[in-house]
């Protein structure tokens, strides 16, 4: 090593460690994690970082090495709260039992916002026994993902919901998985729910942002909305245009249609 690389080395290690934390925060995890070799004060510094984010794409090896090397560093987590953790997996690296694991670790943590991303290709449902967490404030949940959501759901920390084409098994537990939601405020759905022959509710009344993104579905009867505490409504329908029924939103104050 340089000289000068020895100085500035030095110099960082220095800062503060909530400065430093501010700086490993701006790096990739992979990348943040290896800085642990660097020095002994460096060794735990990564495990108190505030975001972890794991893509199997970074990951080479067999069947298993993902899993095992996402397993060790949430399991070496030490900061009270995991604000926020991003999974993006493809079934092939890293199977659906592994992947619940590694959720429920992260609830362990007390997460904050999870981001699931699973690659397109085979479905994964997402386990009934993660529908309870009392931290999740945040759920973004992408692409191949099967939602068979239980009657008892609770997630009364929730504030945003995003779900982007992924599917559930019925119109039911849709209704299921909102109604599970006592404290939500804001519902962007991309593709969701799919083939439902009547009218999909969507009756919260804390909610006060809704964003939907759907392709006209000959099968899909539109929406129905009931949400006493929305603020912003967009609506955009591809290929056509669909029904939308606002029942009852008396504090709306801008609402955006949009047809491509």
């Amino acid at each position: 090593m340089r000289n000068q690389d020895v100085v500035n080395a030095d110099m960082i290690t220095e800062l503060p460690e909530a400065l430093i934390l501010e700086i490993l925060s701006l790096l990739p995890t992979k990348k943040g994690i290896a800085t642990s070799v660097l020095s002994k004060r460096w060794q735990s510094l990564w495990k108190m970082l505030p975001k972890l984010e794991f893509n199997y794409n970074d990951h080479n090896g067999e069947l298993g090495t993902f899993s095992k090397n996402v397993r060790k560093a949430l399991l070496s987590y030490k900061a009270p709260v995991l604000q926020s953790l991003h999974l993006k997996i493809s079934l092939d690296k890293c199977n659906a039992k592994d992947t619940e694991m590694l959720i429920g670790i992260a609830f362990s943590r007390n997460v904050r916002k999870l981001v699931l991303e699973v690659e397109l290709g085979e479905w994964f449902i997402f386990p009934k026994s993660l529908y309870n967490c009392e931290t999740l404030e945040s759920l973004e949940v992408k692409f191949s993902v099967l939602m068979v959501v239980p009657s008892s759901v609770s997630l009364k920390s929730l504030r945003t919901l995003h779900l982007h084409y992924v599917d559930f098994i019925n119109d039911t537990s849709a209704l299921n998985l909102l109604s599970g939601c006592p404290n939500l405020e804001n519902l962007d759905m991309h593709g969701t729910p799919k083939g439902s022959v009547k009218p999909f509710t969507i009756a919260i009344p804390s909610l006060q942002r809704l964003s939907i993104c759907h392709s006209n579905d000959i099968r899909h009867a539109g929406y129905v909305i009931n949400a006493p505490s929305l603020k912003y409504l967009n609506i955009m329908w591809l290929d056509g245009i669909g029904s939308c029924l606002i029942e009852n939103a008396p504090m709306l104050l801008e609402a955006n249609i949009l047809t491509q």
